[in-house]
């Protein structure tokens, strides 16, 4: 109100900024605020309703519904026609059981060390034989 007696020559400013106890600076940081937020007010707004972020997640969560209700339909109506064509309904495909790689390596690990505690290693396995290749290179490298 007080900037609006200012405004209308009612009071000066200074007596308008004493009255809000600001400085006179401040006084006309609050006029232009108060200026823009009155034109703002007066500039036309968009008719209809609001498309607001609460609104559009509704209209999908009802899209999603519609859509999962065809879906059924449809299924059901593919269901009938193999029905009274004499098809045979199509079974859900599974999923392969997933080999463990690691098995068969664990298998050959026990294997050995096995062979060597009961000491029925006739000589050197494929393994020591490449790990001493591969020392001898490390030596010869070093």
């Amino acid at each position: 109100m007080v900037i609006l007696e200012a405004l209308s020559g009612l009071t000066t400013t200074s007596e308008a900024a004493e009255r809000l106890g600001v400085s006179p600076s401040r006084y006309y940081q609050l006029e232009a605020r108060a200026l823009e937020g009155m034109m703002a007010a007066l500039e036309p707004r968009p008719r209809g309703p609001r498309n607001t972020p609460q609104s559009q997640i509704k209209a999908l969560v009802e899209e999603k519904a519609e859509l999962e209700r065809e879906l059924r339909r449809h299924q059901s109506l593919l269901r009938q026609a193999s029905r009274s064509l004499g098809l045979k309904a199509r079974k859900k495909a599974r999923k392969k059981a997933r080999t463990r790689r690691g098995a068969s390596r664990t298998k050959t690990v026990l294997k050995t060390l096995r062979q060597n505690l009961d000491g029925a290693s006739d000589g050197p396995t494929k393994r020591d034989e490449a790990a001493a290749r591969s020392d001898g290179r490390k030596r010869d490298g070093a």
